[in-house]
Order: structure tokens, then sequence, then C-alpha cells
């Protein structure tokens, strides 16, 4: 049996509380950046856009400075500003609330953030997760690499996956029994629960983690700096890159749309945290049957595949509002065919995610392999900047807050196309699909024309 270092298992341990308290937030941010802090659709997806795309641009450079610092001190630094974030984000809202500039009433529903300049106070407490969070994704999986062998490290990852998959199914296990039974105030409670995850794997790392990195270490930022330019001066990778951009665009939507489409389509007894717990679990179920499945085919083929899927996902959720009122297996149609399209979307995530990292460092040039890889997520940082805010003002359009209209007949007729929604993403992956079929041809062109 593989014996690992104290420094893996607490790494790991602590990566497990992250992800834990990151899920139980993400999946309904945007929920309460609306409900909470009153920011419309639009305001709310520009946000939690930025937000979520900056932990996938930012760890390089985090990473970077933890070499300078030492993984100890930067993973007490990240636990340290993720409590002090999560925490804000919970206490924010009381504070307000306890000055009377906001009010709290018997139907759980803030208001008054709506129309004061005080709801952009949370951008300051968000800057602290993102930092917090950068540093995190550089540090941990820094660890895993410094604290296994050439023999151990495939197992180490496979350790590391385990638990990142735990953390973000058990987190988001949370949100619907809160939000459920408190309203929108479940959604403030739940940030307290994030700072508690993350302020005990503090404490953890506090006492029990010692790093084997030195300090002074790593490359400069002016090294990353000149890095990036580099990859994005390699058209081949960035054609690459924005093609699969179009697969997380759409699997974004999980976090993006789905949990305010689905309450406003169904209504409260809506599960969004459930339905999205479905991805985790397919992958974590079927990615190694997939991965050897495929072995014998090219990491381009078996991607291409999973981009013909990712429509087909989007058009199955189109599907909910479509196929009549009728309950299937007890569940509300738009619900049983989200759980269906998110299905999917995590049978198309196991043909592409763990191909897409073969095939970036192969089209890297020799020798620079860990820089450029270093950047192989600005894929999800170019798809989460745009998949929110498309998502804001497609929610607006289509899908909007109920509690703007004075009947349920109203609604009902504001809400007659909220399917149309997905038919903008079956479109968006089809583009991808089709983008990446001619990539493949090109590129194939061009290299045995090379050869």
């Amino acid at each position: 049996m593989t014996k690992f270092s104290k420094a893996f298992w607490v790494a790991n341990s602590v990566e497990l509380l992250e992800r834990l308290a990151y899920y139980a937030v993400f999946i309904v941010i945007t929920l309460y950046l609306s409900n909470v802090w009153g920011f419309s659709d639009i305001e709310a997806g520009i946000i939690s856009g930025t937000f979520s795309a900056s932990l996938y641009f930012l760890p390089t450079f985090a990473g970077a400075y933890a070499d300078r610092i030492g993984f100890r001190s930067a993973i007490i630094l990240a636990f340290l500003l993720l409590t002090l974030g999560y925490g804000g984000l919970g206490l924010l809202p009381t504070l307000l609330e306890s000055a009377g500039l906001v009010s709290y009433d018997m139907t759980t529903t803030f208001s008054g953030l709506d129309t004061s300049w005080l709801r952009w106070s949370i951008v300051p407490v968000l800057i602290l997760i993102v930092i917090g969070g950068s540093f995190i994704k550089a540090v941990i999986s820094g660890t895993v690499a410094r604290e296994t062998t050439s023999e151990t490290r495939a197992r180490g990852y496979a350790v590391f996956y385990m638990m990142v998959n735990i953390g973000a199914f058990t987190g988001k296990t949370v949100v619907d029994p809160l939000r459920k039974s408190m309203g929108d105030q479940g959604l403030v409670y739940l940030n307290f629960f994030s700072a508690l995850m993350t302020l005990l794997a503090l404490i953890a790392v506090f006492f029990f983690y010692k790093s084997v990195k030195t300090e002074g270490q790593g490359k400069s930022f002016a090294e990353i700096g000149r890095g990036l330019l580099k990859v994005l001066g390699n058209v081949r990778l960035i054609v690459l890159i924005l093609i699969i951009s179009g697969f997380w665009m759409i699997q974004g939507q999980m976090y993006a749309t789905m949990p305010k489409y689905v309450i406003r389509m169904i209504g409260e007894q809506a599960s969004p945290g459930w339905y999205a717990n479905v991805n985790p679990l397919v992958v974590f179920v079927l990615v190694n049957f997939v991965t050897s499945f495929m072995k014998k085919r090219t990491a381009l083929t078996s991607m291409t595949i999973g981009m013909l899927i990712i429509p087909l996902s989007a058009l199955v959720m189109a599907g909910g509002t479509l196929i009549g009122t009728d309950y299937v297996l007890g569940l509300h149609p738009v619900a049983f065919m989200m759980i269906v399209g998110i299905a999917m979307q995590a049978i198309a995530e196991c043909f592409i995610s763990p191909r897409f990292l073969e095939y970036f460092s192969f089209q890297s040039p020799k020798g620079e392999e860990g820089l450029y890889l270093g950047f192989s997520h600005l894929h999800s940082f170019f798809s989460y900047l745009f998949a929110f805010g498309l998502s804001g003002f497609l929610l607006d359009k289509y899908c909007p807050d109920p509690r703007g209209f004075d009947s349920p007949e109203a609604y009902s007729v504001a809400t007659e196309h909220a399917h149309y929604i997905w038919f903008v993403f079956v479109g968006i992956g089809l583009i991808s699909a089709v983008a990446l079929l001619v990539y493949g041809y090109v590129t194939r062109k061009i290299d045995r024309a090379k050869a």
C-alpha cells in the first residue's frame, strides 16, 4: 500500500474542507447576490463571473509568491483570508440590518440594499476570497507534487481529486436544507458554515502542516508575465483554449443559471444543490471507464466526442418546459430534464477534461511544458467571465425575478419562453463542436505538411 507523508494528508484534508466551503457558497452565489444584496440578475452575473474567473487566472501568480514566502506561510495566509471572506459574507448583511440600513421581514426576504450604495461593500469581501482561493489552488496541488515521487504521483493526484469531489458533493448538500428552512436568511448563514470549515482548515495547517518547501525560490512575477505573453502568442493553443471555453461556458450554467432557473420555474421546493451534485457523482463513477475506453483514441478525438455531447445536454435542459406538466419519476419535468442534462454534461466532461491537459502539454514547446501548463486553465477564466455575464442578461429577459410581478399570471406570461435560455447555449455548443472538428482537420494537415 502506498504511504504518503503527514504533509500530504494534511494538505488533502484541508483541500476537502476548502472545496466544501467553496461549493456550498458558489452553487447559490447568484441567488445570494440578488436575494440578499439586491443586485439585478445582470449585476449578479457580472460580479460572480468576475469572481469565479479570477479564481482561475490568479493561482499561477499566487503560486509564485507562495514559492517566495514558503508553502506553510502561504497556506496559513490563504485560509486566514478565506475565513475572513466567508465570515464577511455572512456578517455584513447582519451588521447592515442591525444598523437599520436594511430590513428583514417575516417572509424571510431582505430589502433595502437594492437602493443603497452599501451593497457594493461586498466587493472587497469577495476579493479576500479570490486571493485566498488563488493561494489554495497553487499550494495544495504543489504540495501533492512535492510530497510524492514519480512512482506515487499518479496515486497521489487520484487521492487529491477524490478529496476535491467529496468536498464539492458534500458542500452542495448543505445548501438546500438551509435555504428551504430559513429562506434568504439561510443563504446568509451558509457563509458562516463555510467560514467554520476554513477556520478548521486554518487550525489544522497551523498545528500539523510542516512544509518542505523553502523560501526564496520559484519564478518572479515578471517571468510569469513573460510566460503569459508567450502562451498568448501561441496561436494554436489560444484557438484551442477559446474552443474548449465553449464547453465550460455551458458547464458553468450549472452555477450561473440553473439555481435561479429551477427555483423560478418550479418554486422554492426546487433543490438546485442536489441537482448539481449529479455532476461530480457521474464524473466519479464514469471518468476512469471513459478514459480507459478512449485510451487508444487520440486526445483530440476524445475531446470532439465530448464537444458533440454538450449541445445536446443544453437541448435536454430546454425540454423541461416543453414536455408538459406531468411529473416524471416523482420529479417536476423541469427538475427531471435538468438532472438528465447535468448528467450528460458530466459524461462530456469525462471525455474532455482528462485529455485536454494531455493534448495541451504535447502542444507546448519542448522544455517549456511547465510554463505552459501553468496557464492551461485560461479556458476557465474566459468561460466563467462570459458565462455568468451572459446568464444574467438571459435570466433578466426570459426568466426574471418573480418579485418584480404583481400576480402569478403576469409572471407566467413573462416566463413563457424561459427555455430560450438553453437554446442560446445549444448554439454555443454547436459552434464549439464544429470549431473543434475544423481545428482538428487544420492542425493535422499542418502537422503532415511539416512532417
